[in-house]
């Protein structure tokens, strides 16, 4: 048989193996063009620290937030699936050619935490949520009355408590089905009528269950089953135990006994679970919304969880105690309280006459006693008064004092005038509350213990001090195995604090109270918890509020996020971040339409050689802010004895007068306590009769030298896009009426208001003046497009056929400082003010640039700017907190020519600054600490730059040696050291 011959093997084509694309080490950009930016082409390298620098408006957050962050953002939504993007809108693509190697963005913004009231530091950082675990599963009850630790009730023992009610007394007992839910209930509802009960209590309301089918969906319910309806009396006790009983079970353990007794209605809960014997209080179970202040059950009832109440505050009702009663100590009784010239001054009259109270002496000399008995009243005791009409007639009555502020309240309550509730809030001001004592809770949820302290006591430590207390904490048992993961998430969130220098700040810390850069950081410690890796973050300025001192373990914080794997794109003014970067880029050459340019880009050493770049020149020492020759000398004082505010240690403190100084002291040492807290707002109230709170101190003296004070402070302009840099300092007013003049307008009759977006007449109607249109999402945040009728203009088209050389008065609001100083370079009135904010570094901002969008730092230069067109008297005080927030060198240079120069025209500058080339330039320094939080408050030196470089104890001092050189300027005739 023949061999089959074997077949012979096709060889296969090779599979082509499809290539991977290679992924880019860099982000490649190039044409980027959003706002002045000039067609910009760089790389960036991926996984190194990029520092963004140039000076102000030079285009670093076009390219950074503007072009970066907002095409990562844009290209996630369209990551999404259709149904999600519905939702999320079209993001408008900014203006670039190409950019590839892009990775996930994340933006850390310089922006406060907004106006919540309710946000602290740890709600922030999540670490009041893992501390409400922590206390709810391992925390021990304690009554709050006597401070017992509390222990189970029983049946027996609820009813007999029940049973000593005052006999009559109507009680309902209740069993809670569901507590602070919201929804329809509809088979809750079903079930109490299946189970038999006749009616239920909603929200504080008995109903009937038959007929009740839902409740409102869209609010929050509490719903209990009455159990049963009775009045206290003998011979009631067996029905009393088994409702009792019936009570517990349907509530799991708990029941709620509703009582009426002299027309009054008052709610005690009983549990089965926990109860102070000796007080007689029931207790409900522990969760963790009980130790929450944003929650019904864990809020204190009577300030809602703020921890303050709007009230008379004694310090407004008396601002001067060295006033007398006649002389008008009591602001609100007037001057003429020893006058009959109406019946309330004749009824205090004679209350003080009953009260043996002296209306001459001033009120520092009344005793204590009297301070409480005029201002909070004398109880039940009845005083006899006498009154007479002013047609003849009269007669006598009796009468109790319930006191200055407690009248003063109450009238403020009952008032339906607007105008007697502004006059009455003249004396209000936001105090701790009473009842929580300013610590947000119920003050059953307060009284819980864990390691024998409160939730209260823990969050009122500094990060730092809770570093201590959770690494020492001692937990046995089954609350040691619980408590353990719960202790990592905590202790880890307080590292990353600590890390990033907000040691000093305390775990209830209020989150409006925050800067934007303490605000900042702590989003930045926030992201390196989560240990993100393959992402680009872009942040702004972290710097900002840091003393140099802090500066390094910031770094730190940087590279390490740079280390495990992600970009870190920083745009930065300070001199060490620049130079610790692996790579930098540098724009200008100047500020809006004279920048958007790329002037460097490569490492701090190619930048500093590169004579074309101003950043350059200011690292090398080429360009630098220049040590005056000569420190001014004070013409006068003013003398703070006894600061106590927040953390201040009964210091006393002189502030020099007619010369520039600097507050200076590490983060949280007490700076803007002592100048914000208390020098302002007690110059204010002396000079202007201001009624803002006044930090507690005993004494501030020297105020005749000065005639205004002025706190230029870094609060917005405006909160509504309709306000901007045109407005806030009148030069649009000047606009309009130029515009108005114009023969275009002349024909048509148009007045200036012609030319306003916020009236009707010439603004576009479909947007009302906006510009853009909001879609409300109901459920999501709103949507804001840009108006199609006037395509963003905020005007009509008949309003924008007026123009002046070639613009409209949209154009105008458009052009930068800038450009608008040339347009309108023959109109003094219009180039004059627009000047001052080129003086102080502002030309690239846009007069139309809505408010909200504006820096802390830009604000406070543009109220500068307002400040500087005023009339000067030379006996001003001008305050400033961290005026170089978000200023190049080439900016600072410009500001100390600014600040110099009110200095030199009479005027005395107090700011409060970290900024070494502030510091170096100040006539006087006073430096807090030495450090912050308890650990601060002190006066650590007074004197010049160069004294204070040899305190070795001042953390300032060490950081200025090194910048001061060897050069000692020479003091002027005269001057006194400390």
């Amino acid at each position: 048989m023949p061999t089959p011959k074997k077949r012979s093997a096709r060889p296969r084509p090779a599979r082509r193996k499809r290539d991977k694309p290679q992924e880019l080490d860099h982000i490649e950009i190039r044409g980027a063009r959003e706002h002045n930016l000039r067609s910009i082409d760089v790389d960036l390298p991926k996984k190194k620290l990029v520092v963004m620098t140039g000076v102000s408006g030079s285009g670093k957050s076009s390219l950074a937030f503007d072009t970066l962050y907002a095409e990562g953002q844009r290209r996630y939504v369209e990551s999404l699936s259709a149904y999600a993007r519905q939702f999320l809108g079209q993001m408008e693509k900014p203006r670039y050619d190409t950019i590839r190697g892009l990775s996930p963005t994340i933006s850390i913004e310089q922006k406060t935490t907004g106006n919540n009231p309710r946000s602290t530091v740890g709600t922030i950082t999540e670490i009041s949520d893992y501390l409400r675990v922590l206390w709810a599963r391992t925390g021990l009850q304690h009554c709050h009355i006597c401070g017992d630790r509390v222990e189970s009730q029983t049946a027996e023992q609820i009813a007999k408590t029940l049973g000593t009610l005052a006999k009559g007394a109507k009680l309902v007992l209740l069993s809670p089905l569901l507590v602070n839910r919201k929804g329809e209930h509809r088979e809750l509802l079903e079930e109490a009528r299946r189970a038999g009960w006749l009616r239920l209590r909603v929200d504080g309301e008995i109903v009937e269950t038959e007929g009740l089918d839902a409740l409102d969906k869209r609010k929050k319910h509490d719903v209990e089953a009455v159990i049963d309806r009775l009045v206290v009396k003998p011979g009631i006790k067996s029905r009393l135990t088994e409702s009792v009983e019936t009570a517990l079970r349907i509530g799991d353990g708990q029941l709620i006994a509703s009582t009426m007794a002299g027309g009054t209605d008052s709610d005690q809960t009983f549990s089965e679970h926990a109860a102070c014997a000796k007080c007689q209080i029931s207790f409900p179970e522990l969760t963790p919304q009980a130790f929450s202040f944003n929650s019904p059950q864990g809020m204190c009832s009577d300030c809602n969880g703020l921890g303050n109440r709007f009230e008379i505050d004694p310090d407004l009702v008396v601002p001067d105690d060295s006033l007398s009663i006649d002389g008008g100590a009591i602001r609100p009784w007037g001057e003429k309280v020893s006058e009959k010239e109406g019946w309330g001054s004749g009824f205090h009259k004679q209350i003080l006459a009953h009260l043996k109270i002296s209306t001459t002496k001033s009120w520092r000399r009344l005793t204590e006693k009297q301070h409480r008995e005029i201002l909070h009243g004398t109880g039940e005791r009845r005083y006899r008064v006498t009154w007479s009409g002013k047609n003849g007639g009269g007669g006598q009555f009796d009468t109790t004092w319930e006191g200055l502020i407690p009248r003063l309240m109450r009238r403020f309550r009952d008032t339906k005038s607007e105008g007697m509730k502004r006059w009455y809030g003249k004396f209000m001001a936001d105090t701790a509350c009473t009842t929580c004592e300013g610590a947000r809770l119920r003050i059953e949820s307060a009284a819980v213990r864990v390691a024998n302290r409160t939730l209260v006591e823990i969050s009122s430590l500094t990060v730092d001090e809770a570093r201590v207390f959770f690494d020492e904490i001692r937990l046995t048992g089954a609350a040691l195995k619980i408590a353990t993961e719960v202790l990592k998430e905590i202790r880890s969130r307080l590292d990353f604090l600590a890390a990033v220098g907000l040691g000093y700040l305390s775990l209830d810390r209020a989150g409006p109270s925050l800067s934007g850069g303490e605000s900042q950081r702590i989003r930045l410690a926030s992201q390196v918890g989560s240990d993100l890796t393959g992402v680009i973050y872009i942040l702004d300025e972290p710097s900002i509020g840091l003393h140099p001192r802090d500066n390094r373990r910031l770094l730190e914080t940087l590279e390490r996020m740079r280390d495990i794997g992600n970009t870190v794109v920083v745009v930065e003014h300070d001199e060490e971040t620049i130079r610790a970067a692996d790579y930098v880029v540098d724009f200008g050459p100047g500020a809006g339409v004279a920048g958007g340019e790329l002037v460097h880009a490569g490492t701090p050493k190619t930048l500093e050689r590169d004579r074309g770049s101003v950043t350059g020149d200011y690292l090398s020492g080429r360009r630098e802010i220049t040590i005056p020759t000569r420190r001014r000398v004070a013409r006068g004082s003013l003398k703070i004895q006894g600061a106590q505010e927040n953390n201040l240690l009964d210091i006393d403190v002189e502030v020099p007068l007619g010369i520039l100084t600097a507050v200076t002291g590490v983060s949280g040492a007490g700076k803007s306590t002592l100048v914000n807290d208390i020098l302002y707002p007690a110059a204010a109230r002396e000079l202007v009769g201001s009624s803002v709170r006044i930090g507690r101190h005993r004494r501030l003296s020297g105020l005749g030298q000065l005639d205004k004070v002025i706190d230029i402070d870094q609060r917005p302009i405006g909160r509504t896009p309709r306000s901007n840099p045109a407005t806030y300092i009148k030069v649009f007013d000047e606009i309009r009426r130029f515009f108005s003049d114009l023969p275009e307008s002349k024909i048509h009759g148009y007045k200036p208001g012609r030319f306003s977006f916020n009236v009707k007449g010439g603004r576009c109607e479909a947007c009302e003046g906006d510009g853009v249109r909001k879609i409300e999402m109901h459920f999501l945040a709103d949507v804001f497009v840009r108006c199609e009728q006037c395509r963003g203009k905020r005007f009509n088209e008949a309003t924008l056929r007026v123009e002046y050389r070639g613009h409209s008065i949209a154009d105008v609001l458009d052009l930068t400082v800038a450009e608008a100083i040339e347009v309108f370079s023959a109109h003094r009135k219009v180039a004059g003010p627009l000047k001052l904010l080129q003086r102080v570094g502002l030309d690239y901002l846009h007069l139309g640039q809505p408010s909200p969008t504006l820096s802390g730092g830009e604000a406070q230069r543009i109220k500068l700017a307002r400040e500087l067109s005023k009339r000067a008297t030379g006996r001003t005080l001008y305050i400033l907190d961290e005026p170089t927030t978000g200023l190049h060198f080439e900016d600072v240079r410009k500001l100390l020519i600014v600040l110099n120069e009110l200095v030199e025209a009479g005027n005395s500058v107090v700011v409060i600054e970290h900024n070494l080339d502030v510091i170096k330039t100040a006539d006087w320094i006073i430096d807090l600490g030495p450090e912050g939080g308890p650990e601060g408050g002190e006066v650590v030196a007074v004197g010049t730059p160069e004294d204070l470089a040899q305190v070795k104890q001042s953390h300032t001092g060490k950081s200025l040696g090194p910048v001061l050189k060897t050069r000692r300027p020479k003091r002027k005739t005269g001057a006194k050291k400390r």
